[in-house]
């Protein structure tokens, strides 16, 4: 990995905060659904329709994200070139209104998502997954999915969770750690202020590692060991076989967050996979003219999500 996964992480972020593109149009969607631990939870999202489309892409965004970072709203603006409708979900206290905080394998978000009344409409179900989003997304494939679902995608996906954390919390990784811890820490906060949380406010915010905020926040809360069984239980690579539906997996060779060698390996034998491995990019951005060899063109989310309506 070089600069230039630096640049093609930085860059399309950035160049979002100056020039945001022009989005469809999109309403608020809420659902509800039970917890065990917590009782009723809410998820929110922005639902974006068009007349008479029967065909639904829902976005779901990585580690710290939301339905508002910017790869999900460029995935609503394609498949709205697409004619396809889209859901730009928010997991559980991504929206910092909420009751809970996700993890990497909480595939309930997805399911209360795709049973949602307002969803009961569609025909078909596409997924589109980013980064850790993308680890819950196949795990989401692995057990009971949506009959709808017909197709899926994951970009720049950690499969293998503990590599992942431990390249992160790296010295190298410092920016991208406090990026994405600052996200999480909010929502943290935010779900502090509603009821009892597993440490203290103050304590969480100190943490300065991706293994500790898992150790001492994600475990307590959702009955883990420790960090190592977390990412044991959770991490998608041990799961891939089982997965039915057409899923196209892409990874970029220069991402700075999701080393390529914590991939590759499990990708030999996922052969239900369509994998595509690039040389170009970083993580989650590429430049508009990225061929994914998939026989058509546009931006990668255009061509994924029309390969995503004819899978092959």
């Amino acid at each position: 990995m070089n600069w230039r996964g630096h640049f093609w992480t930085l860059g399309p972020f950035l160049r979002h905060n100056l020039l945001p593109a022009r989005l469809p149009e999109s309403h608020r969607w809420e659902t509800s659904f039970e917890d065990s631990s917590v009782g009723t939870l809410r998820l929110s999202g922005r639902l974006s329709r068009q007349d008479g489309a029967n065909t639904i892409v829902v976005i779901i965004h990585g580690l710290g994200g939301g339905a508002t970072s910017y790869y999900a709203l460029r995935a609503a603006l394609c498949a709205s070139r697409a004619g396809i409708d889209s859901l730009r979900l928010n997991l559980r206290g991504a929206d910092r209104n909420g009751d809970d905080f996700y993890h990497a394998g909480l595939t309930a978000d997805l399911d209360a998502a795709l049973g949602s009344e307002a969803l009961a409409g569609y025909d078909n179900i596409l997924l589109l997954a980013y980064s850790l989003g993308g680890n819950m997304a196949l795990r989401y494939l692995a057990g009971q999915p949506e009959p709808r679902v017909r197709a899926a995608a994951t970009v720049c996906s950690p499969i293998d969770l503990e590599p992942c954390a431990r390249t992160i919390d790296r010295p190298r990784g410092v920016f991208y750690r406090h990026h994405v811890l600052a996200g999480l820490k909010d929502i943290y906060r935010n779900v502090a202020a509603r009821r009892d949380v597993p440490l203290p406010v103050r304590e969480a915010s100190r943490i300065d590692t991706i293994e500790q905020w898992d150790e001492r926040v994600i475990c307590p809360r959702h009955g883990f060991a420790g960090a190592e069984d977390y990412w044991a239980q959770t991490s998608a690579c041990h799961v891939l076989e089982d997965i039915d539906i057409p899923t196209l997996f892409i990874a970029s060779e220069r991402d700075p967050m999701v080393s390529i060698d914590t991939v590759r390996p499990w990708l030999q034998n996922a052969k239900q996979l369509r994998r595509i491995v690039t040389s170009q990019g970083g993580h989650v951005g590429f430049p508009q003219k990225v061929d994914l060899g998939l026989g058509n063109g546009g931006t990668v989310e255009d061509q994924i999500i029309q390969w995503m309506l004819a899978p092959t």
